[in-house]
């Protein structure tokens, strides 16, 4: 089969919502045991960035239609999109059902497009591959692909979809909206779907040949290092698959941060801490940190356990992966070695609705 190029396509990708401040209503449930309220847009924003990264690594041009965590007005982001023109656009949310005070039964995945849009057949077949990829790397409940007539669908004049990746209001599904393996997981796939959609080989990230990048590299491996560094708070300039200075200086400070060899040279070892492919091969305890430790504070509080998510494993990390093994029957230790991160990374070990509602946190206030 012969392939397009993905350089000759811009695609673009849209979040829903805002979080800074956070826009009204467009929350779950206050969640058990970490006795608060997931935004939408904490969802929304993160797997558009893991759509965008994954566009990057493959070799698309992005653009990034609302790259701040402030909701936009639609007409604003209508109008940026038009200005850009992309090939497609993909715009992230995430469903709710009934008054949204309360978890309910109702679940699973769709998309949506346009039938006002200037490319309606084009957009329901993004949408039906976006859909299909989704579906089929998540497992999810299928909803199916719909018609909506809203201005980020209606009045763009490019290819539009929208996916809603599962309901604020479902007690499982609202927990996986901080889950960093299902937002990476949505992310990627909806990368996939867009792949198959314009027909551009699809390389999965765990076959991709990270070759070593320096100061002078240059291509797709660049940008996409530039997108993770950038939204990880580094800063290596502009996103424009150059390896200048700048971008030296970012991934010094990261491989400072995750105790690396600081050289400035993105090689096996640099690459394994930016892509985290194999969590589960790393020993962390009191003292370690980094994007790891990040990892397994992020999936700690996706499974409900009160954390800080800050990259370094204190005290109170040490206390709550105590509180993790002791649930789970491990020794509890403090360490976090091979049995401790299948239990991690099974999504079985996630809290359960309590029976009672002292773990529900009714006094929270927001």
């Amino acid at each position: 089969m012969t392939y397009n190029n993905p350089s000759n396509f811009l695609v673009a990708g849209n979040d829903e919502h805002g979080i800074n401040p956070p826009t009204l209503g467009k929350r779950t449930p206050i969640m058990p045991y970490i006795n608060r309220q997931i935004y939408e847009n904490e969802f929304n924003y993160a797997a558009k960035n893991a759509f965008l990264a994954d566009c990057l690594r493959i070799g698309f041009n992005v653009f990034d239609v609302k790259p701040n965590r402030q909701d936009l007005p639609i007409s604003s982001r209508v109008q940026a999109v038009n200005n850009a023109g992309p090939t497609v656009l993909l715009t992230f949310a995430y469903n709710a059902f009934g008054d949204g005070t309360t978890f309910n039964s109702a679940n699973g995945v769709e998309t949506f497009f346009s039938q006002q849009n200037v490319f309606a057949e084009e957009s329901k077949n993004f949408a039906q591959s976006v859909y299909d990829s989704v579906l089929s790397a998540t497992g999810q409940n299928g909803r199916g692909v719909k018609p909506l007539d809203v201005s980020i669908l209606s009045s763009v004049r490019t290819i539009s979809a929208l996916i809603e990746a599962g309901f604020m209001t479902n007690f499982n599904e609202a927990k996986l909206m901080i889950d960093p393996d299902f937002v990476k997981t949505v992310g990627r796939s909806a990368a996939k779907g867009t792949c198959n959609f314009l027909n551009v080989e699809y390389i999965p990230i765990e076959q991709d040949n990270f070759i070593t990048i320096r100061r002078g590299s240059a291509g797709r491996l660049v940008r996409y290092l530039q997108f993770l560094l950038k939204i990880w708070g580094y800063n290596p300039g502009g996103v424009d698959g150059v390896f200048g200075v700048n971008t030296q200086n970012a991934v010094m400070a990261f491989q400072q941060a995750n105790n690396l060899t600081v050289d400035g040279i993105v090689g096996k070892n640099t690459w394994n801490a930016v892509n985290n492919l194999s969590p589960q091969n790393s020993i962390l305890r009191q003292g370690s940190r980094g994007q790891i430790v990040r990892y397994l504070q992020e999936k700690l509080y996706s499974k409900l356990y009160p954390i800080s998510v800050d990259g370094i494993f204190g005290p109170n990390t040490e206390k709550v992966v105590k509180e993790f093994q002791t649930a789970n029957g491990l020794t509890p230790d403090g360490i976090v070695g091979p049995k401790t991160w299948q239990k991690i990374l099974d999504n079985s070990t996630s809290r359960p609705m309590p029976t009672n509602t002292s773990a529900m946190g009714f006094g929270f206030n927001f």
